[in-house]
């Protein structure tokens, strides 16, 4: 099985969409939700995943969560890079979201053209860390999730 198969898997997902390089794309029917979805590259930041996700009965499309692989600190500032774009995300505990709709559409634009992401942080411990993606195959895992919750 798949390490993207099984996170979905723990995650509760219900219906397997497809899997796509490093990606997978999941539809749950309650509630309704279908998202692209996948863990960091280094195995010892599995506890974490980044997905993109849409919410039909929401009206939310491409929206960012990420899990991290440890809790922030006090003053969670949470940076999320891919190539020469930086993107500054809002955090809380183990989990960073983008701050606005706008900022999740040019995530999902530069996750398109990129090789690679990093989210970065510095955790409880003020050590500074980063969750490494890589994102061979997230654009078809994205659009088959979204397609999915077209249906």
């Amino acid at each position: 099985m798949s390490v993207v198969l099984a996170l979905a898997l723990a995650a509760g997902a219900r219906d397997t969409i497809g899997v796509f390089g490093g990606w997978g794309a999941f539809r749950d029917a309650e509630p309704a939700r279908c998202y692209a979805i996948a863990q960091p590259v280094d195995p010892s930041h599995r506890a974490g995943f980044a997905s993109i996700a849409t919410w039909p009965g929401r009206n939310v499309r491409g929206q960012l969560h990420v899990r991290l692989s440890r809790a922030l600190g006090a003053a969670p500032r949470v940076t999320l890079s891919i190539g020469e774009r930086r993107f500054d995300l809002t955090a809380s505990g183990s989990d960073a979201w983008a701050p606005d709709a706008r900022t999740d559409a040019a995530i999902s634009a530069a996750m398109r053209e990129g090789r690679s992401m990093s989210v970065e942080g510095v955790d409880r411990a003020g050590a500074p860390f980063a969750d490494s993606y890589a994102l061979a195959g997230a654009a078809t895992a994205i659009d088959a999730a979204a397609l999915a919750c077209r249906r």
